[in-house]
């Protein structure tokens, strides 16, 4: 397969850049668990001749890598679910996992564990599982190394609405799988407009993906960032980053 690369399209015109990307997938663990009655949603696919299989996440699933943090530059800005992200509370950034999903995180090198809630995307960098704030990382003593390996246990699922971390009964009334769906690839992001709009026409159907343009901010910047849709499923997401067809692709979840 010819290998595209977005740096032949872009003009210095339209100042493309790119921001927290990774070229392969993250190597975790990621334990699955399928029950046989599944919902239409959930039942395997196929796609190019290969077998998928949307993701569920589970209560009680581990995933196994690198967490890492961010603090005082993120301060006071609107994390992915339209939060207001706050260092000092206890939430975290997971480049999948359901918003509101309540995991434990497991420092590795010292035993430390702390509960945080999901309410932001990433890390979009390689090896890396989770993004912890500021003060969950200095809970499990790895402010000063910056990164560290760690273990990652589903506990539930907060309503989707609610913006705090629920009691240890209502979450143990809670749901106890969902469904991680509305996969997206990033193959770019602009400053300007024009940019995201040509990359948009170009490889619209590319392989069967359409794509979309998202208006976002980051780093008091407005970017124009450009997706791929129609991925049922982070493997399938995956093997299509994996293939080459886009350089600096990463997986993104609306």
């Amino acid at each position: 397969m010819i290998r595209h690369s977005l740096l032949l399209l872009l003009p210095l015109l339209f100042f493309g850049c790119s921001t927290r990307t990774s070229n392969t997938p993250p190597p975790y663990e990621y334990s699955k668990k399928h029950s046989k009655h599944t919902k239409a949603t959930m039942r395997p696919y196929t796609v190019h001749g290969k077998r998928y299989y949307p993701t569920v996440v589970e209560v009680g699933e581990i995933m196994r890598g690198r967490a890492s943090w961010y603090g005082p530059n993120f301060h006071g800005k609107k994390t992915s679910n339209g939060e207001t992200y706050n260092m000092h509370s206890m939430t975290a950034a997971h480049k999948t996992l359901p918003m509101n999903t309540i995991v434990r995180t497991t420092n590795n090198n010292n035993g430390k564990s702390v509960v945080v809630r999901i309410n932001d995307r990433g890390p979009f960098v390689e090896s890396r599982i989770i993004d912890l704030s500021k003060e969950a990382a200095r809970r499990i003593g790895m402010l000063g190394t910056g990164t560290a390996p760690v273990t990652v246990e589903i506990l539930g699922f907060q309503d989707k609405n609610a913006h705090y971390m629920p009691t240890s009964q209502k979450l143990l009334q809670g749901p106890r799988r969902k469904t991680m769906s509305s996969y997206y690839v990033q193959i770019a992001s602009f400053e300007r407009i024009e940019g995201a709009m040509a990359t948009q026409e170009k490889y619209n159907n590319t392989q069967g993906y359409s794509t979309i343009i998202k208006d976002t901010e980051y780093n008091n910047r407005r970017l124009f960032r450009v997706w791929l849709k129609g991925f049922k499923s982070e493997d399938e997401a995956r093997d299509f980053i994996a293939s080459g067809y886009f350089q600096h692709a990463f997986i993104v979840r609306d």
